[in-house]
């Protein structure tokens, strides 16, 4: 649910008025509340609405805080890929690996590609041939 109905203060002719937690903010000054009109109250909401057929799922994957340094040297492992100067060294960039030109880069971003697999081509699927007679 985008928003629980205990946080709903007041529905009237000047809008939706809620309570939200400004994270910015410490103290007293941390919960406020907020009107907006009716129609952009229900365009937020409907933000946070997922499609048809889709689920919900926080913390979980390779990226959840629980395990997140584990798995992701595990997986730099199995790639066979060593964490870059910037990632040991908590976010500093240093140009001493950066004079070796990558084989494959990506299009949109440029960064190295890493060649996991190469899938062998088969023979496309086709339907029977066609037989006369037949209707």
């Amino acid at each position: 649910v985008a928003i629980a109905n205990s946080r709903l203060i007041a529905l009237d002719e000047r809008g939706v008025t809620f309570r939200w937690k400004d994270y910015r903010a410490k103290g007293k000054t941390r919960h406020k509340t907020m009107t907006l009109t009716t129609d952009e109250f229900i365009r937020r909401f409907l933000l946070h609405v997922l499609p048809s057929g889709f689920h919900r799922i926080r913390h979980y994957g390779l990226l959840a805080n629980c395990g997140r340094r584990e798995q992701l040297a595990q997986v730099r492992k199995l790639l066979q890929v060593m964490p870059t100067d910037s990632e040991l060294n908590g976010g500093d960039t240093d140009a001493v690996g950066q004079s070796a030109q990558p084989t494959f880069t990506c299009p949109d971003c440029g960064a190295a590609m890493i060649i996991v697999e190469i899938l062998a081509r088969k023979q496309p699927i086709r339907a029977p041939p066609w037989q006369r007679g037949t209707a």
